[in-house]
């Protein structure tokens, strides 16, 4: 079983998330991805500034999001860094696996280079060439997951409200495994989304992390 996790960028913005990066990666069968978190607003910041093209940003954010990975190997030096879908499931295989994201997108044809795309929509066309069982969408403390038991309805929802990017849906189409966003305070939610999908019974999405 794999399962793809991305780590939201709004985690690197305040304190380190050492914790949650040594909870995940004593585990096997998970390949992280990094959101570019305070690194890639920076780049937002200077694309108007010195008049970049969008493609230009994209690259950037994407080595954004690359630096950001080599801050949580340092933090959790138990990560196994990884470039290529043959490196990551062996990697994965053995530990948890932390994506290295330039060689793959930086000029993948199928990504769009706008700001729609960001970690995570990269996170599920990761997730789809993978053909891992389950996205894990680690979001901020607290947040307020629209729950409405149809993919479509909760794509479009978390879409509206912000919980993914503008591309996600479409992204998503490529994907048939679960998707599943959870607050990162939430322990036990954390917990069942990184089991594996079966022992998941409709009744408990109901009350637990949502399984789209």
């Amino acid at each position: 079983m794999t399962l793809v996790v991305k780590i939201g960028g709004s985690l690197t913005r305040g304190a380190p998330p050492r914790l949650l990066l040594e909870r995940l990666s004593g585990r096997t069968g998970l390949v992280l991805v990094p959101g570019g978190g305070a690194l890639a607003d920076q780049v937002r910041v200077m694309q108007p500034q010195m008049g970049l093209s969008d493609g230009a940003a994209h690259r950037m954010a994407i080595l954004a999001m690359e630096q950001m990975a080599y801050a949580f190997l340092d933090m959790a030096p138990r990560l196994r860094p990884a470039r290529t879908p043959v490196e990551l499931m062996s990697a994965a295989a053995d530990g948890t696996a932390l994506w290295l994201p330039s060689t793959l997108t930086l000029d993948a044809p199928d990504i769009p280079q706008s700001w729609d795309v960001t970690s995570d929509s990269l996170a599920v066309w990761l997730a789809a060439r993978l053909a891992a069982d389950r996205l894990v969408l680690i979001k901020a403390p607290g947040v307020q997951v629209p729950r409405h038991g149809d993919r479509a309805a909760d794509l479009a929802a978390w879409t509206a409200t912000g919980l993914v990017d503008a591309a996600f849906a479409t992204m998503a189409r490529d994907y048939s495994g679960d998707i599943v966003l959870v607050p990162a305070d939430d322990g036990a939610l954390m917990e069942l989304a990184l089991e594996p999908p079966a022992p998941l019974s409709t009744e408990e999405t109901r009350e637990g992390p949502r399984r789209s």
